[in-house]
């Protein structure tokens, strides 16, 4: 998985979708899965929606991730479905808070990893600029997109080098182990964001003149659809909403 986040120009495999169509995605998502919008309305929405992440990491290979997702998911169901009704007091507060995180964070994650890890910089920045999107927006989002992958394969590194010199989180100091890990994590990712900034001014993203991009994105059949589901579901949300306010 650390391998696909850093290069995610390696493996092409799968549904190409276009950069605004996955943020779109990701929104939808936020709104309905995360956000729980439209109530038991639009629970079927909410189940579609969780699904779209399952389809494109089975479509794009990644099937080992796909099966823990889903593993996870379905078991976060079964906490909130079967199980809550039979519990009461702290434990059944303490199995909501996990149903909640499985059902409804885990989703969003799922979708900002497929999006991270199939979509380049360029890509992400060719989008921002078809969207109009102000430089003072872009330039951060595009030192983020590659900061949080380019800190997981430090973490890898660090804990590569831990390994080669005996100490593991096992050992019989634990809080010595995280210190070993956490410092020299923190002073990697200063240096990081400071680099990742660096080569973002260097291509010429803070020049005041326009940037070429020889990246080629546009939509395609599946962007079509998914923007055709998802206007379903917001046209549908509007209804409903009417609905209730007449009503």
């Amino acid at each position: 998985m650390k391998t696909e986040i850093v290069s995610s120009t390696k493996d092409r495999k799968g549904i190409g979708l276009d950069p605004r169509t996955k943020i779109l995605l990701l929104l939808m998502i936020a709104v309905f899965v995360l956000g729980g919008a439209g109530g038991s309305a639009l629970v079927w929405a909410r189940v579609l929606l969780a699904c779209v992440p399952v389809g494109l990491l089975f479509a794009s290979g990644r099937v080992r991730t796909c099966v823990i997702f889903v593993s996870v998911f379905v078991a976060g169901c079964f906490l909130q479905y079967f199980l809550l009704n039979k519990l009461n007091g702290f434990l059944n507060f303490i199995v909501l808070a996990s149903a909640g995180m499985l059902t409804q964070f885990l989703p969003g994650l799922v979708m900002g990893y497929y999006a991270v890890s199939t979509t380049t910089v360029s890509e992400f920045v060719a989008a921002m600029e078809r969207m109009h999107v102000p430089d003072q927006v872009t330039i951060p989002l595009s030192v983020m997109f590659r900061f949080f992958p380019t800190v997981g394969e430090e973490a890898g590194n660090i804990r590569d080098a831990m390994s080669m010199r005996g100490i593991f989180f096992s050992g019989k100091h634990p809080g010595k182990t995280l210190e070993y890990c956490l410092i020299p994590l923190m002073t990697c990712s200063v240096k990081i964001g400071e680099e990742l900034s660096a080569a973002a001014l260097t291509r010429g993203l803070g020049a005041p003149v326009k940037r070429t991009n020889i990246c080629k994105i546009g939509f395609g059949v599946w962007d079509i659809s998914f923007f055709v589901i998802c206007a379903a579901i917001l046209a549908y949300w509007i209804v409903t909403m009417e609905g209730n306010v007449q009503i």
